[in-house]
């Protein structure tokens, strides 16, 4: 039924006239100035020590960008795949290691965890879909990308909406896997994605996972920042 579901949703997206998610425009899911709210990789400081790498984001999780998030996220609007994967493909050759300059060069991304439940009703990890397109779109242009969904969210973790610094750390201490058939080559430069840096409790717990595993996290890059910093 999922599956069906699934196909409907996709078929309507082809016969139905798309409109823009962040201003209502006739003609693209997001419009070319709702687009342009989202820039190049910007540095998200004031993150827990447990988020060693670096972190950039491509917006602040409001206006149009925070609208193309919460309608691809929440309500199921694949349309945007297109558009966030050719967001994050154009910003991958622009993303520094640490303090060097020197962009990434064959990088392998890594898509954040959802929990089991909500990748289900979302027809799979919204991340994960993205990251298809922004992969390939960077191979075509002539550099080596790659895809590990290599991580996956055990049983427990909550619902991470309505928690505060601690408890989302908390919710998600040991209950971010790897999948080690899934793993990116040792080596290689890995890049995590999520679709909104919050308190980064995710990304910490990712990179622990992947550390654990003997993958260290070259960046993370999130398509928008909710983070305040505290410091």
């Amino acid at each position: 039924m999922r599956v069906l579901s699934n196909a409907l949703r996709d078929l309507s997206d082809l016969v139905f006239p798309s409109t823009c998610v962040g201003c209502s425009a006739a003609g693209d899911s997001l419009c070319p100035d709702c687009v342009a709210e989202f820039g190049p990789p910007m540095p998200v400081p004031g993150l827990p020590r447990s988020v060693s790498a670096p972190c950039f984001a491509l917006a602040r999780y409001s206006g149009a960008a925070r609208q193309a998030v919460v309608a691809y996220k929440e309500r199921g609007e694949r349309s945007l795949a297109r558009p966030l994967g050719l967001l994050v493909a154009a910003a991958l050759p622009l993303l520094s290691s640490g303090s060097s300059a020197q962009a990434a060069s064959e990088p392998w991304l890594v898509p954040a965890p959802s929990r089991p439940a909500v990748a289900r009703r979302r027809g799979g990890n919204h991340v994960e879909r993205l990251l298809r397109i922004a992969a390939r779109t960077v191979a075509e242009n002539g550099t080596p990308c790659a895809l590990a969904p290599c991580l996956v969210l055990a049983a427990g973790a909550a619902e991470s909406v309505g928690l505060d610094d601690r408890e989302r750390a908390a919710n998600l201490a040991g209950r971010v896997r790897v999948r080690p058939a899934a793993l990116p080559p040792s080596g290689t430069p890995v890049i995590l994605v999520d679709d909104v840096l919050t308190t980064g409790a995710t990304a910490g717990a990712a990179i622990t996972a992947l550390a654990e595993a003997g993958v260290p996290v070259a960046s993370v890059l999130a398509l928008t920042s909710a983070h305040r910093d505290r410091r």
